[in-house]
């Protein structure tokens, strides 16, 4: 087969999509504009939000889903870059979706080799092999400075109204997107400042 076509319901947020309910989304809208959660999304975080879901089930786009395809996407792009070249494409990807496209199979191939990935070993290789068979950009991992800026900024009024566990749970977000945050001071104003780095 060249062409898979879902034929299950498409729902948004738990709720069947229609131009009634005025919760349809175009792709267009989802890529360029900020109507759906309140950003654009890129194009390979829609595909892996609707691949994580078998063709013949109902997708159901949530903006906790879009964000969930955004972060597991990004895993797997810190883990493939430590490998220099791709290596040999691993059979287990393959025969999961040689098996009625079992996507969600292939990606829990890939979250092993992701978490077994380490500097220039085999694991790193065969997942940016796997990454580049599926038709995702393998390379460098981006990081939006625009939307980490956002977060910080968001989780300092936080930490001024002292809502720690919310302040506590965009820390971590960030830091499961390989983004680790350092709190300090202003050494002029006196001021609680925060910076952050990329953690490879």
């Amino acid at each position: 087969a060249n062409v898979w076509m879902h034929n299950g319901f498409l729902q948004v947020e738990g709720q069947k999509m229609s131009k009634s309910l005025g919760n349809f989304y175009s792709i267009h809208e989802l890529l360029e504009t900020e109507t759906f959660g309140g950003r654009k999304w890129p194009g390979e975080v829609l595909r892996l939000a609707m691949l994580m879901t078998h063709y013949r089930e109902p997708i159901d786009f949530s903006v906790r889903k879009l964000e969930e395809a955004e972060n597991t996407l990004r895993k797997w792009k810190r883990a493939a870059d430590l490998a220099p070249a791709a290596g040999q494409l691993p059979t287990e990807v393959v025969a999961a979706l040689s098996d009625d496209l079992a996507t969600y199979a292939a990606f829990q191939q890939l979250t092993l080799l992701a978490s077994e990935a380490a500097e220039g070993n085999a694991a790193a290789a065969s997942l940016k092999a796997a990454l580049a068979f599926l038709g995702f950009d393998v390379g460098t991992a981006e990081v939006d400075e625009a939307a980490i800026a956002k977060a910080i900024a968001k989780r300092l009024a936080l930490i001024a109204e002292k809502n720690w566990p919310e302040a506590d749970r965009i820390r971590d977000e960030l830091l499961a997107q390989g983004v680790q945050l350092k709190d300090g001071k202003d050494p002029v104003t006196g001021e609680r400042i925060t910076t952050w780095e990329v953690k490879r």
